[in-house]
């Protein structure tokens, strides 16, 4: 795990040792794998109405629950799954959101025949990361013009539970927002990435 001081970092992290590898480790590093962009999109709408460390603490039984976020074996599931899924204590048993994950597998593969969602979701961000300096909790937006554009855009493709507050979560997760406080090492740590990363064509 990164070594981040315990008084810099991100206050949102707290002392819970899986929030805080999640803040060290993950939040806001920029990538193009498309399993882990695709398990993100699904585990934030399931996070609606609910705080991210009751999702983390779930992810790996969300995992075990929906084949590994496999789009091709999800796109299939049917009453059957859906009756099973919300028999699953490990999960949030939410019918319209577990209905909506196969919804969102079905647009996920339609749009993986011309396109794949890293280089969809990078197209939207017409100049490049948002690399902010905020130095308070206070200052972090819930969501923004881009969060729109990027919920705007999902929908029409098909996804649902993508609102703009629920996407802005989802930029700040995959690393197309650094929202790092200034004081916390992995802002600049996060900044570095973001100069060696490709961006998806």
């Amino acid at each position: 795990m990164a070594n981040t001081p315990a008084m810099d970092r991100c206050p949102w992290a707290g002392t819970d040792p899986l929030y805080v590898q999640y803040h060290d480790e993950e939040w806001g590093v920029p990538h193009a794998d498309e399993r882990r962009l695709f398990e993100k999109l699904i585990l934030e709408g399931f996070q609606a109405g609910l705080s991210w460390i009751t999702i983390l603490r779930k992810r790996e039984a969300f995992r075990r629950a929906f084949h590994a976020f496999d789009p091709e074996r999800i796109v299939r599931y049917g009453e059957k799954d859906v009756a099973r899924l919300m028999s699953d204590a490990g999960i949030v048993r939410n019918k319209l959101k577990i209905e909506a994950t196969i919804d969102n597998a079905r647009a996920y593969l339609k749009m993986r025949e011309r396109t794949t969602l890293a280089a969809f979701l990078w197209l939207q961000m017409e100049n490049g990361p948002i690399l902010n300096r905020f130095t308070s909790m206070k200052e972090v937006p819930a969501e923004t013009a881009e969060s729109k554009r990027i919920s705007k855009a999902l929908k029409a493709e098909g996804f649902r539970f993508v609102g703009p507050t629920t996407i802005y979560a989802y930029m700040q997760s995959v690393g197309l927002v650094n929202d790092h406080l200034t004081a916390c090492p992995r802002h600049g740590a996060v900044c570095k990435l973001h100069r060696g990363f490709e961006r998806p064509q």
